[in-house]
């Protein structure tokens, strides 16, 4: 995301699987979409939560060493993230707050409906969330990771701030949904998101990258087609990119 002369990444992910292992665990199906070494210089990377897929260490270590970004999470990552050895300083977020990122820019900490594990027995012990990015064009909402539910953590930050200019929607990882529905959205609940947020645009996110679940990896795409017909979207209003498209939205 490119706001307000700031470059800000948000669960920046180029490791090859996600896992705590090497050699084992869910693996990438398409390569990144830009490559690290490519990268313009990252002023900040936003982490959703620190689930293996969100939360990729060497990534965040590579951007702290190479581009001295700035890494915001929500709260009791930053143990995690700056090691007992590297000591990288890490902006900890409680739902409700806020962090200037520069003079013009500034991000909020948003309810999400998701949860947190890094290890066996640390679920829950650190915190989730969403977050808006605020700059002079607008605002830009960054859902994370998260269940639909109710849609009220969507209405509570589409009431707050009055809506967006653009919104980063979830639409894959949904099946089967006796398991994973209060963890991720499917295609039809984002659309229910995106009127809630009262975004002008959506963008779809969180698929086609990895295999993390039972639908296959294209079929998150198809459902957001048609669901959009239903709710009398254009392709514009909700927004599928290829991999390494760029969307721009002036001011």
């Amino acid at each position: 995301i490119q706001i307000g002369g700031l470059n800000i990444l948000t669960d920046p992910f180029w490791s090859e699987r996600a896992s705590p292992l090497r050699w084992v665990g869910p693996k990438r199906v398409v390569e990144p979409g830009i490559r690290f070494s490519d990268l313009p210089p990252i002023d900040t990377a936003l982490v959703s939560h620190n689930h293996y897929d969100h939360m990729d260490l060497p990534t965040l270590h590579h951007l702290h060493d190479q581009h001295g970004s700035r890494i915001v999470s929500p709260l009791g990552n930053a143990v995690l993230i700056g090691g007992k050895s590297r000591r990288i300083p890490v902006d900890e977020l409680d739902w409700g707050q806020s962090l200037a990122l520069s003079e013009n820019v500034r991000v909020h900490c948003e309810p999400a409906q998701h949860w947190s594990r890094r290890r066996m027995k640390d679920r829950n012990r650190a915190l989730w969330c969403a977050y808006v990015i605020e700059g002079p064009a607008g605002r830009v909402y960054f859902a994370g990771d998260t269940g639909y539910g109710e849609g009220e953590h969507f209405r509570h930050s589409g009431q707050r701030f009055g809506g967006f200019r653009v919104a980063l929607l979830p639409i894959g990882a949904y099946a089967p949904r006796w398991m994973m529905e209060f963890s991720h959205m499917n295609p039809e609940e984002a659309v229910l998101a995106h009127h809630d947020l009262q975004a002008e645009t959506s963008i779809a996110m969180h698929h086609a990258t990895i295999q993390l679940t039972d639908e296959p990896i294209h079929e998150p795409v198809e459902r957001l087609t048609e669901a959009r017909e239903t709710h009398g979207l254009s392709s514009h209003d909700f927004r599928i990119l290829g991999i390494g498209e760029v969307a721009s939205f002036k001011s």
